[in-house]
């Protein structure tokens, strides 16, 4: 049975509110660690790690707890409670950096990372309103408004600062705030209920599972590409969040920066991250998706991003804001050629009865592996500057060969010659 069309402009406030969210959050991303710098002497680099990665976490712990409420309750409400609290929490850090109050940080980002953990309701709000013909677009809404928000963000970003040395100030909290607010009064006066009889469930696998490895156990080729997955995104979350106490300066808490950039400096620079994310993936790795194989891209991103991280070392130790710059690129254009083609690289691998499953430990990887790697790229930081790019090169090596030697000897689930550890998912 066909679900009938979504009411006029139903998605497009979805894509709204996704993109208005995701626009404070690259506003303030940026700019957070530099501001932890500021508020607390943290020699190990432990506690800025831990506000970095709590973000993450509790996404990872509430989107499915969000998806069970919109199961119940409706999508709608939990898009509005979602929304509120991220008004309620970006005024806080708003706050936190006029109070210098490293708590009220922390306590911010935790309920940012609360409220913003409705991604998922978000794709069932879609799933809700179109039909499986229809559902490719409108679940590419989402990916657009991600690499929208992420691009335009930093830009609002550097526009909230005052001038090119003085500190940002509240500001930038404040604009993520008021974005936000926006996207709340869209979705109370737009947005109408989406969930019926037919609407699929939300809340997913929940938490991964350790039932749920036996899928990779029984399969060692969605195994492996777990494994590159994590490994991918763990080495791209470490470099995200030390950049900006790598290219800062001008002040005691950066005085080792090699590149001394300014606060404005710092906004451009996710800037053009944002902005070659989007025109990599959306120029580049859609026209060879379906030409070349997806473990050709995801092994040709990952030799990419090894070659950028070393040519960002050699841009720390020569000091080559040039060659920072084209390391950037590349880093960024190995990241934007392996994560798509990993993901469809798990679909082609797995037992169609099974994707959801495997998604589910996809995105699980995921979320773990923006975790871990928020979390220890700052303490290693604190050691060397070059520290976390030498341990995402090696790491990204791993990663490199993982996903050559699946894409080799991994066989599609649907082909007659596929791999016997496959067949044996089945149930």
């Amino acid at each position: 049975m066909s679900k009938p069309s979504p009411q006029k402009g139903s998605l497009l406030v979805i894509f709204l509110t996704v993109f208005i969210d995701l626009l404070g959050f690259g506003m303030v991303l940026p700019l957070l660690p530099i501001y932890a710098n500021h508020f607390t002497l943290d020699n190990s680099g432990i506690q800025l790690g831990l506000l970095m990665a709590v973000f993450s976490a509790m996404q990872f712990i509430f989107a499915p707890i969000w998806g069970r409420v919109s199961d119940r309750f409706g999508r709608r409400p939990v898009l509005i409670v979602g929304l509120t609290g991220s008004v309620i929490f970006y005024f806080l850090f708003g706050l936190a950096t006029v109070w210098k109050s490293f708590t009220l940080l922390f306590v911010a980002r935790i309920g940012a990372g609360i409220a913003g953990a409705t991604i998922s309701t978000a794709q069932a709000y879609i799933a809700d309103t179109t039909t499986l013909e229809q559902r490719p677009r409108g679940m590419a809404l989402i990916g657009m408004a991600f690499g929208m928000g992420f691009t335009f963000g930093p830009l609002l970003g550097f526009l909230a600062v005052p001038n090119a040395t003085a500190e940002p100030g509240p500001w930038p909290g404040y604009c993520a705030a008021i974005l936000s607010a926006i996207a709340l009064a869209m979705a109370i006066f737009m947005l109408p209920e989406s969930r019926n009889a037919e609407s699929q469930p939300a809340s997913g696998g929940g938490w991964l599972q350790l039932s749920k490895f036996r899928l990779a156990i029984a399969a060692p080729s969605v195994g492996l590409i777990l494994l590159a997955t994590f490994i991918c995104v763990f080495s791209f979350a470490n470099f995200e969040t030390t950049l900006s106490l790598v290219i800062k300066g001008s002040d005691d808490a950066n005085a080792d920066s090699p590149f001394q950039f300014s606060w404005r400096g710092v906004c451009l620079t996710y800037a053009f991250i944002g902005f070659t994310l989007a025109l990599v993936q959306g120029g580049i790795v859609r026209r060879l998706a379906g030409k070349v194989h997806e473990g050709v891209l995801a092994a040709s991103g990952a030799a990419a991003e090894v070659v950028g991280f070393f040519l960002m070392i050699a841009a720390i130790s020569s000091q080559s804001v040039a060659l920072l710059f084209v390391a950037l690129g590349i880093v960024v254009a190995g990241f934007s050629f392996m994560q798509p083609s990993l993901s469809s690289l798990l679909s082609r691998r797995t037992d169609p009865e099974k994707q959801g499953i495997a998604m589910g430990l996809g995105q699980s990887a995921n979320s773990l592996a923006r975790i871990v790697g928020s979390g220890i790229g700052i303490p290693l930081l604190k050691l060397s500057l070059t520290f976390p790019y030498y341990l995402a090169a090696a790491l990204m090596t791993v990663g490199g060969v993982v996903t050559v030697v699946d894409a080799t000897r991994g066989k599609d689930y649907a082909k007659k010659t596929e791999s016997p550890e496959l067949t044996c998912t089945k149930t």
